[in-house]
């Protein structure tokens, strides 16, 4: 018959856990910038040749339901806004889904080619990854939500 651990052995476990939470919005914040730096610097690619995009747009990537140049102004749009919105957790969860957006039709658009490259590949799912747990995560204390939120609460009080 097991018997359950006493209370005073899971002291530790949940100070442990406590002092872990410290770490969430530091966390969160490294998060950020790691996944924004990747779309805004895509971004900027495509701004630096923009011929070189729409012809991308045109030829390699097939985005769903949009022409080429009106796919390559939202992608280039959404990666230069986004990372910005991300970073300063203005929006943070919708910065994060936009993006989440944009990462899904990227695979969907060049899934011919990133079959080939499984890294690549790899790299989408891990920022998908990344992004979908942005998109869940509360605002904190290195976001500007965090301080919108607080001021809205009191003077709706």
């Amino acid at each position: 018959m097991q018997t359950k651990p006493s209370i005073s052995l899971l002291k530790p476990i949940v100070h442990a856990q406590e002092g872990l939470q410290i770490l969430l919005p530091m966390t969160d914040l490294l998060l950020r910038l790691y996944v924004a730096k990747i779309f805004f610097m895509s971004g900027l690619s495509k701004l630096r040749d923009w011929e070189m995009t729409v012809s991308l747009f045109t030829d390699e990537y097939h985005v769903p339901l949009l022409s080429p140049e009106v796919a390559a102004y939202a992608a280039t749009g959404a990666e230069l806004l986004l990372p910005v919105l991300l970073v300063l957790g203005l929006f943070k969860q919708l910065a994060a889904l936009g993006l989440l957006a944009v990462n899904f039709v990227a695979v969907v658009a060049y899934y011919s080619v990133l079959q080939d490259i499984p890294a690549a590949l790899q790299d989408h799912i891990e920022w998908g990854l990344m992004l979908m747990l942005l998109t869940c995560s509360p605002a904190n204390l290195f976001q500007v939500d965090h301080y919108w939120g607080r001021r809205k609460t009191k003077h709706s009080i």
